[in-house]
């Protein structure tokens, strides 16, 4: 698993779809989305608009938390959107989930 910091990001596509994904540098992914070199599901739907960041301490976490975000629904996507620190909130609480499943 690659260490150092990771960011996962929720963004806002051209037709007002929501994307969220993880990445070192969230501005250098955004372009390549942009650019139609990211993900499948960006392509044709840029530019993307980033709603909200969360710094992860690695890999790990970061897919740890895409895929809670992945899981929510468009409401619940929206709501963490609007205030950075309901997607630290969810982040928290996925720590707190990884902790509490090891033995």
């Amino acid at each position: 698993m690659k260490s150092g910091l990771w960011y996962v990001y929720l963004a806002r596509c051209a037709d007002q779809t929501l994307y969220c994904g993880i990445a070192r540098d969230v501005g250098a992914r955004i372009r390549e989305h942009d650019a139609g070199a990211g993900a499948r599901y960006t392509r044709g739907r840029g530019p993307l608009e980033v709603l909200v960041t969360q710094r992860c301490r690695d890999h790990g976490l970061a897919l740890r938390i895409e895929r809670a975000v992945k899981r929510l629904t468009r409401a619940e996507k929206l709501v963490l959107a609007s205030e950075p620190a309901n997607l630290a909130r969810l982040a928290r609480r996925v720590r707190r989930a990884r902790k509490s499943a090891t033995p």
